[in-house]
């Protein structure tokens, strides 16, 4: 029987990053007990690479080296390499990409780690060039030094190995001591630090580029503005927001944002379309538009869904990973964001075949290029990343046509460089499903169906299904993280489990059906059994039963997505409302109590930590109605109105009724959220928070003006 490193192995797995590198002469492993006993067995070091399959420098590193022959030598003969793909095993990326920010003070994709057979890091980096170049070391040299070390001296990289494995466990696994939980003043100063690492020029957070979209931070600076009135968070949030939606993040033909821009002016994107993007910026964009009421922040909303009901979503509902940034250009050149990209020549080709008897198509062209700024040289490798650069009155009177003609213009131009962009070779889509990232969209969509449109909430409803029926083992109370191809595969992490767990609350607030509650508590009971750990008082982002690796991780930061962490301690504390029997309640306590030092010395970096202390500390804004449906009137009420940390809850308007939904939740007794508030024979609305309540009221505005008067100073 052959012995599993002799050849590459990636064509046996579903991951399309995986499946991408399945024809490199590198005898690439997946990551499995196969190939970590085979490099033990052949005492040979491994060598991980950790990538996604919209990496734009994970594609450079494979046409560099991993397609050469001469790296495939060495790295075959000398080393085990494993590949893994960092989407469906965030867990070993946190742990190597923890020791390399400590030793290199960076990170970034293709992650490289050369590991002992038994897993611990002894050297660590990121892209290599296949020779060294501009300072940074060859690959080949690198791997040539590796080998001949280990031959030499394997103690030195073994010895090393276990120095960086304490320091993988001490930032990652190992709890500080604990202290109180934050209180409500956290908020003010998570803002005013906020506040200071603000781009006032050009919006969003830091003075240079890279510019990441930050959702949380605009959460914390749009509740301290609510909690306090101060314009500077509100302005700060206001900026963020119109940088990116007027910037090339956002694709102004297609509807969605690409994944981050790579410059401070928010201009050139990188072109990857990510799901967790396109559902926590919605999310952003809904809470701006219901404090603001600027109905751009709904459009903006309204295409990103499209966005992602036209090209992102499986027949049966679920919702693809990632949309890649390179493609074939009109040349057979495959580089990044061609698909993207328009020349003037483009945009006349686009618009010409449109009919309007007072406005030529040069003239349209015209105009359609001022407004998104499409010149002969361009801002990107000699094309243009649309922006939104001249306003409409500009335009208007620059062209001596009204605003509205000057408006039909660009709508017309939309759709058709949309259809001609069609014609383009379409970037690659990594068509894996992920729980947690649905988890993130459902949470979106739910609450866009409310605010917006109910088609939303059907979408919601379809991908929680499609997630429920593939991913989620009811006998066990299990959760999977991925499913392609009718194949299921990963124990699902604490992402996974608290992503879903928000989008199934959410949408029982949409909805009122308590299906979606008994499901988040179902997860979040395995939440509980799986992730918490009550003696180091901490929630874990690997499961109990899961693989043992060399450290476990907590995530604590907010990252790409948000703290894991964060919003599986925020599910907890929501969720205690309606199970207190259960240990709920003392989890977010728990957990407040030990990270409160850190959460307090650098709060904008933990924001979602920082928004679940704030819960913690001022109680949430609790409606419950009492009654068969949610009047629409008192719907659309609560649509328009901004209401951070609202729990909006249902309950039949009898007492029989409500025994029967504790039933069904596996509930003992009725919750307090519940008990005692009877309809007065229409809908009745209570609103409490922090153990003190109005009495029953039958009108909304009543109960909004009730709210307003409970709020936290």
């Amino acid at each position: 029987m052959t012995a599993p490193t002799e050849r590459n192995r990636l064509d046996e797995e579903e991951s399309p990053y995986l499946r991408q590198h399945a024809d490199n002469p590198v005898h690439w492993q997946p990551w499995d007990d196969a190939a970590l006993e085979a490099a033990k067995e052949r005492n040979v070091p491994i060598f991980l690479s950790i990538g996604y399959s919209a990496c734009h420098w994970c594609h450079v590193m494979e046409e560099e080296s991993f397609e050469d022959e001469d790296v495939a030598e060495l790295l075959n003969e000398h080393f085990v390499p494993i590949k893994v793909d960092r989407e469906e095993r965030p867990d070993i990326d946190a742990i190597y990409m923890s020791i390399c920010q400590q030793v290199t003070g960076g990170g970034g994709w293709p992650l490289s780690a050369w590991l002992t057979p038994d897993g611990k890091p002894f050297y660590v980096g990121t892209y290599f060039p296949k020779r060294s170049q501009q300072g940074r070391p060859g690959f080949i040299d690198l791997l040539e030094n590796v080998k001949n070390t280990w031959q030499e001296n394997p103690e030195e990289m073994k010895n090393r190995g276990e120095q960086w494995t304490d320091a993988i466990e001490g930032e990652l696994e190992s709890t500080p001591e604990a202290d109180d939980a934050p209180g409500p003043e956290l908020l003010g100063s998570a803002a005013e630090q906020t506040v200071r690492t603000a781009d006032r020029e050009y919006g969003g957070f830091g003075r240079g580029g890279p510019k990441f979209p930050q959702p949380a931070r605009l959460h914390l600076l749009l509740r301290a503005y609510d909690r306090t009135g101060a314009t500077q968070y509100r302005d700060v949030a206001v900026e963020a927001l119109d940088a990116m939606a007027d910037g090339g993040m956002y694709d102004h033909i297609g509807g969605g944002f690409h994944r981050y821009a790579t410059d401070r002016k928010w201009t050139v994107p990188h072109f990857e379309k990510m799901l967790y993007d396109n559902a926590e910026l919605p999310r952003a964009y809904l809470a701006g538009y219901q404090l603001t009421g600027d109905e751009r922040y709904a459009e903006l909303v309204r295409e990103t869904f499209a966005f992602l009901e036209r090209e992102m979503r499986h027949p049966e509902g679920g919702f693809y990973s990632t949309l890649d940034a390179r493609s074939e250009d009109e040349a057979g050149n495959y580089g990044e964001g061609p698909f993207y990209v328009w020349t003037p020549s483009d945009v006349y080709e686009a618009v010409e075949d449109e009919r309007d008897d007072d406005i030529d198509t040069e003239t349209r062209a015209d105009i359609v290029c001022e407004r998104y700024g499409v010149t002969q040289s361009g801002n990107f490798e000699g094309k243009t990343v649309l922006t939104l650069t001249t306003d409409v009155p500009d335009l208007a009177e620059k062209y001596d046509v009204s605003e509205d003609e000057v408006r039909d213009v660009l709508a017309d131009a939309r759709h058709s460089m949309f259809e001609a962009r069609e014609e383009r070779e379409r970037p690659p889509r990594d068509e894996k499903i992920l729980a947690g990232w649905n988890g993130l969209l459902i949470a979106a969509l739910a609450e866009g169906g409310f605010v917006l449109d109910e088609h939303y909430t059907d979408l919601a409803a379809d991908a929680l299904d499609f997630v429920r029926e593939k991913l989620w083992d009811e006998a066990d109370a299990k959760l999977s993280r991925r499913f392609k191809d009718e194949d299921v595969a990963i124990d699902g992490y604490l992402e996974d489990y608290a992503f879903l767990a928000r989008g199934a609350f959410a949408l029982y607030e949409s909805t009122g059906n308590p299906d979606h509650l008994e499901f988040a508590l179902d997860l979040a009971r395995a939440i509980e059994r799986e992730f918490w750990d009550a003696e180091r008082e901490t929630l874990y982002f690997t499961p109990e039963s899961g693989e043992r690796l060399v450290a476990r991780p907590q995530e604590l930061a907010d990252q790409s997505t948000p703290s894991s962490l964060g919003v599986a301690t925020d599910v907890l504390a929501v969720l205690s409302e309606f199970a207190p029997d259960e240990a709920f309640a003392e989890i977010p306590e728990a957990v407040l109590e030990t990270h409160a030092r850190t959460v307090e010395s650098n709060p904008f970096q933990y924001a979602t930590l920082a928004l679940v202390a704030d819960r913690n500390a001022t109680g949430s804004l609790e409606l419950t109605v009492a009654g068969d449906e949610l009047p629409e009137a008192w719907h659309d009420r609560l649509a328009e109105t901004y209401l951070p940390m609202r729990v909006l809850t249902r309950r039949p308007p009898t007492e029989d009724g409500v025994a029967a939904w504790c039933e069904k939740l596996g509930v003992e007794n009725v919750p307090p959220i519940w008990a005692d508030r009877e309809s007065a024979g229409e809908p009745t609305l209570y609103v409490c928070r922090s153990f003190t309540c109005s009495p029953p009221v039958t009108d909304i505005d009543a109960g909004l003006e009730w709210a307003d008067d409970l709020a936290p100073d």
